[in-house]
């Protein structure tokens, strides 16, 4: 039988519809840079969704991986491994955290921490104490409990009943928290900037508010940090520059720099109801995924990447205002650091994929946040002189949009 060629049809014959990717396949990458299979060259401000923190390929982590892989690939958690162990102090000695979870992505990471503030609720306060507060526009995952929770109903609709006790708010909105927060309620869920819900920050005093109420309750507060952490938003995560502490952290995307593995960072007391047999994951703490997620964090976690990202989103924010200067297509640019969406003003409303495809076409690799948002989240290393090159493109693919 003869293998098929590989394109984009192959695609539609053989893969569950639940994506549409481009016509376009990359195959190779380097840097902030990518190639198809025609060897056509794009500019990649995608950074695979906030993940490719390092862009493709960087050699440090090539080197990481090379030499874990002679060594052991798969132990199980019958077992523990020195990459993991690694990691976990790195982690520990560089944030908030005194126990660490490893899984593989951000849902399993957010899974581990909801499950976590209903078991320490219910160990500590009794079984009534389940409310989860999250907020409209979140988002935590594809599993059902992580999809739920999330503040978008398509997503989860039509799967049957869901998961109970789950509560949803205005982002931003302290008086209405304050309000539904009372006795009953075991955790606070929320981004410190919402990415798939249109790059949306949050407000200091409403995260310190949270703060404040979660320990009026003794409920957990939990950062979903996969998108924000890891040198983002320009600290290593972004409670840093909230004047905030949660109790519990889950990062992904960016912990492995492209390759899959996530975290839950939390305290000691309310780890200790996460007891042997209450929760696990087979390729968590995987040995090959923490030799480059140390490395990663290594690399992440200096002057020259967290500095750099400040000066990089000012450049970014720069080009789109020329570009919003001569063509009015944005009704504003929110985030922080490489983190950032352009906001489509009404006259191009609901256009965001248009924008995507035409900066395909010219040679350029953007994301959508929503129906309306282009958002951009490029390689923490990627260079000035390939933010002024892809401002380029974007531009002449908004010249395209606008006729």
């Amino acid at each position: 039988m003869s293998t098929p060629a590989v394109t984009r049809a192959l695609f539609d014959q053989i893969m569950v519809p639940n994506y549409a990717p481009l016509a376009m396949i990359p195959v190779r990458g380097e840097g902030s840079r990518v190639w198809d299979q025609d060897n056509r060259e794009y500019l990649d401000l995608t950074g695979g969704i906030a993940v490719n923190a390092l862009g493709h390929a960087h050699p440090e982590l090539v080197a990481a991986l090379t030499e874990q892989a002679k060594k052991l690939w798969h132990v199980s958690n019958y077992y523990t491994n020195e990459p993991v162990l690694q990691l976990a102090q790195q982690i520990i000695d560089n944030t908030f955290a005194e126990k660490v979870f490893f899984a593989n992505s951000g849902a399993e990471a957010n899974e581990a921490a909801l499950k976590l503030a209903r078991r320490f609720a219910f160990d500590n306060y009794g079984q009534e104490k389940t409310e989860i507060i999250a907020f409209h526009h979140g988002f935590h995952g594809r599993t059902f409990f992580t999809v739920s929770t999330g503040g978008h109903a398509p997503y989860s609709d039509g799967f049957g009943p869901k998961p109970a006790d789950i509560t949803h708010l205005d982002y931003n909105d302290l008086s209405a928290l304050e309000n539904a927060m009372s006795d009953k309620t075991c955790a606070v869920i929320l981004e410190p900037l919402q990415g798939e819900g249109g790059v949306l920050p949050i407000e200091k005093s409403f995260a310190q508010g949270v703060r404040k109420l979660c320990d009026k309750y003794n409920a957990l507060m939990i950062f979903d940090e996969v998108q924000t952490g890891m040198g983002r938003t320009g600290s290593l995560f972004a409670y840093m520059a909230l004047g905030v502490t949660p109790d519990v952290l889950t990062s992904a995307k960016s912990l492995g720099a492209g390759f899959p593995i996530s975290a839950m960072l939390t305290l000691t007391k309310f780890a200790a109801s996460l007891t042997v047999g209450t929760h696990g994951t087979t390729f968590g703490g995987n040995p090959l995924a923490c030799a480059v997620a140390s490395k990663a964090f290594e690399l992440i976690n200096s002057d020259e990447i967290l500095n750099g990202v400040k000066e990089k989103e000012r450049l970014i924010r720069h080009a789109l205002e020329k570009i919003n200067q001569q063509y009015n297509v944005f009704k504003e640019v929110r985030g922080a650091g490489l983190l950032l969406g352009a906001v489509l003003n009404e006259q191009y409303q609901g256009r965001a994929k248009d924008l995507l495809l035409a900066s395909a076409d010219q040679g350029l690799l953007v994301l959508a946040a929503g129906a309306s948002v282009i958002r951009f989240a490029p390689a923490l290393n990627i260079s000035n002189q390939e933010i002024d090159q892809a401002m380029d493109k974007f531009e002449q693919a908004v010249k395209v949009l606008i006729k």
